[in-house]
């Protein structure tokens, strides 16, 4: 597990995710938008700034994918326990925590 790969994840994740918060707190949708489109808004949201976080890390997508639907289902669980915010604290980190397993010397190619 990478330390350093586990701070940068869980930053350009949370950094991506803040943007878009604020986007979608600054648009003008109507009352309740969230209230009726949350449960796809918010995969939607966090599946974009997936892809971006595997871009910007130069991760393989699937891998990141995989990592983004850990920290998702951790999430999940966590909000219907607590609150949606300590749930995307918990995302972020299972997230973070997924990405720093992976080793890019076993995407090179092997020698024959």
């Amino acid at each position: 597990m990478s330390k350093a790969l586990f701070a940068k994840a869980l930053a350009v994740q949370a950094l991506a995710v803040g943007i878009v918060f604020a986007v979608l707190v600054a648009l003008p949708l109507r009352e309740g938008f969230f209230e009726d489109y949350g449960l796809i808004t918010g995969p939607v949201a966090w599946i974009a700034c997936s892809l971006v976080t595997a871009q910007v890390l130069r991760m393989p997508t699937g891998y990141v994918l995989f990592a983004a639907l850990a920290g998702g289902v951790a999430g999940v669980l966590v909000s219907l326990v607590t609150s949606h915010t300590v749930g995307l604290i918990i995302s972020l980190l299972v997230f973070g925590a997924s990405c720093a397993g992976y080793e890019p010397e076993h995407d090179a190619p092997q020698p024959v």
